[in-house]
C-alpha cells in the first residue's frame, strides 16, 4: 500500500517500509507522511520485491525477522541487483546481528525498540550522504590512492570515472582514514560515535572496504593494520 494521500516537496524521498507487523508498518507509515516522505508499506520480501519491479525508491527500512524470507536474506538478495541505500531493524541489535547486516552491505542498523523521531533523523542522514555523492558538489579535498580518489567533502569512492558504491559506516570510517592519511586511527576511533560497533565490527568494515579498493585483500597496499593500534590508509603524495 502506498501513501497518496499528502502533497508532497518534488525531491520527497520515497521510503519503502518492510515489516510484517501491520500496527508499526502503520505508525511509521503514518510518521513519515507527516514529516515529507512518500511511503510505501510491505508486510513481506515477497511483496516488497513486488513494489521494487516497478518503483524507484530512496531508501528501504527493512526488518530482519519476517515470516519466510527474512531480512537478511532478502538484503543479500537485493545487493546483487540494487544499490539502494538499506536501513534494517531488528528486535534484539546484537553485535552478531550488527556484523552480518554490514557484511552484506546495510548501510544502518536500529534496534527494536525505537523511538520514531530516531528513525527519521537516521533516514535523513543517509539521504544527506546518498545525495551528496550524486549531486557532484565542487571538490575541496580529494585523498588519492592507486586508481582511487576519495571526495572527503562529497564522501564519494572514485576508480577514474566509476563511482564505488560505499555503505554508510564504510564511508564514514574512509573520511576518518582519509583525513588522517599515513597516520593510524585507532579501533576506538573508527568505531564511530554511537559507541554500538565493537571492534570486530571495525574488523568487518575494513574488510568490506579492502574488498572494494586491494587488488589483494589479503595483502592489502592502502589500507594497512597497524597492529595492535588500529589502521592506517597510505595515500599517494
Amino acid at each position: 500500500m502506498s501513501s497518496t494521500a499528502t502533497s508532497f516537496q518534488d525531491d520527497a524521498a520515497h521510503v519503502l517500509v518492510v515489516d510484517d507487523d501491520r500496527r508499526l508498518r502503520a505508525l511509521l507509515s503514518s510518521y513519515l507522511v507527516k514529516n515529507g516522505h512518500r511511503v510505501t508499506v510491505a508486510a513481506t520480501a515477497a511483496e516488497a520485491r513486488g513494489f521494487l519491479d516497478g518503483l524507484a525508491f530512496d531508501i528501504i527500512v527493512l526488518d530482519v525477522m519476517m515470516p519466510g524470507e527474512n531480512g537478511f536474506d532478502f538484503a543479500t538478495a537485493l545487493r546483487g541487483r540494487s544499490q539502494v541505500p538499506i536501513l534494517m531493524l531488528t528486535a534484539r541489535g546484537e553485535p552478531q546481528d550488527r556484523v552480518r547486516g554490514l557484511e552484506i552491505g546495510v548501510d544502518d542498523y536500529l534496534a527494536k525498540p525505537f523511538e520514531p523521531r530516531e528513525l527519521l533523523l537516521r533516514i535523513g542522514s543517509v539521504l544527506r550522504r546518498t545525495r551528496a555523492a550524486a549531486v557532484g558538489r565542487p571538490e575541496t579535498a580529494v585523498v588519492r590512492f592507486g586508481r582511487f580518489a576519495f571526495s572527503l567533502e562529497r564522501g564519494e569512492l572514485r576508480a577514474g570515472d566509476e563511482t564505488i558504491r560505499i555503505t554508510e559506516r564504510e564511508r564514514e570510517m574512509l573520511r576518518l582514514l582519509s583525513a588522517n592519511a599515513g597516520a593510524i586511527v585507532s579501533r576506538e576511533a573508527l568505531s564511530g560515535s554511537g559507541g554500538a560497533a565493537q571492534e570486530r565490527t571495525v574488523d568487518v568494515l575494513v574488510n568490506r572496504l579492502r574488498r572494494k579498493i586491494e587488488q589483494d585483500p589479503a595483502n592489502p597496499t592502502y589500507l594497512q593494520t597497524a597492529r595492535g593500534a588500529g589502521y592506517r590508509l597510505i595515500a599517494d603524495r
